[in-house]
């Protein structure tokens, strides 16, 4: 960034032209965040402020580097959430990197089925479990939202786990990690269990993901599900199956065209009367199912 003008509406238009030149879906939005972090100001302030003619605190440790730095690496489409070190996911604030994948905003409606469906259980402490949990994002909602719960999440990524670790941590070590595949975890378990929830990879191996930030740097563990992209939701359907009590909950996220196959799939497996569900821009984006 060329301009030393101080005042925060220069630097905001230019980190927005930047990102715009770049191909970033919401430039303004990104360079609000970036900002903001870097500055120490909300969202809000940043708006605020800019439409104020406010200006920026002093630069005392690199800010105005640091933001210039930031701006051009989102501008080359790494994720945002990579270069700020966070993901927000309904109420948290995630650590997420290299090597797990970044909890995406339709998942946070996947979590919210999941905490609803924990708390219509009668059980006093019923059991919620997130098959592929990745940064944590699923089980950790369970946990924080609904504290008579007990959360296990399961997790088989070498690169994730360091993540997992850290955001279990974070929030008050509320959820038990198991390491290991989800198609044979929690054997322990079975028959106990109130609601599995679970983002699992599901992009057909020969697809290509349409966000470039997803294609570059998504881990391909997390993304990719065989020929037809049901490969792990087929070992998911079995494993969910044989976890869930009578009345148990089973709550898939999926790509918008694989509702009707997952369906038949559930069905076929035992499942009763599952259901796909609509995201909040009407895509089919998850299916629900109960053990009879």
């Amino acid at each position: 960034m060329t301009d030393s003008s101080g005042d925060i509406s220069t630097v905001r238009d230019w980190a927005i032209r930047q990102l715009s030149e770049g191909g970033v879906p919401d430039p303004s939005v990104d360079a609000d965040l970036i900002l903001g972090f870097v500055w120490g100001l909300t969202r809000g302030e940043v708006e605020a402020k800019a439409l104020t003619g406010g200006v920026l605190p002093a630069d005392t440790h690199g800010e105005r580097a640091q933001f210039t730095e930031f701006v051009e690496r989102r501008a080359a489409r790494e994720p945002l959430q990579h270069i700020l070190g966070v993901a927000w996911f309904r109420s948290l604030e995630l650590e997420v990197g290299p090597g797990v994948f970044v909890p995406r905003p339709e998942t946070e409606l996947l979590a919210e089925f999941a905490v609803e469906a924990l708390r219509a259980q009668a059980s006093p402490s019923p059991i919620g479990v997130d098959l592929g949990t990745g940064s944590g994002a699923i089980a950790i909602s369970m946990a924080t939202e609904v504290p008579h719960a007990t959360v296990y999440a399961v997790e088989k990524s070498p690169d994730a786990l360091p993540w997992t670790r850290k955001n279990i941590a974070r929030y008050g070590n509320r959820v038990t990690l198991v390491e290991g595949d989800l198609a044979r975890a929690l054997t322990e378990l079975d028959g106990t269990v109130s609601v599995v929830a679970s983002n699992p990879p599901y992009i057909p191996d020969s697809a290509i993901p349409r966000d470039v930030e997803v294609a570059r740097f998504d881990p391909a563990i997390a993304l990719f599900g065989g020929e037809d992209g049901l490969d792990v939701v087929r070992s998911l359907s079995l494993r969910a199956r044989d976890l869930v009590h009578p009345g148990g909950v089973l709550i898939i996220e999926h790509g918008e065209l694989q509702g009707a196959e997952i369906r038949a799939l559930l069905q076929a497996d035992g499942w009763r009367n599952p259901q796909t569900l609509r995201d909040l821009t009407q895509r089919d984006r998850y299916t629900r199912a109960t053990r009879p």
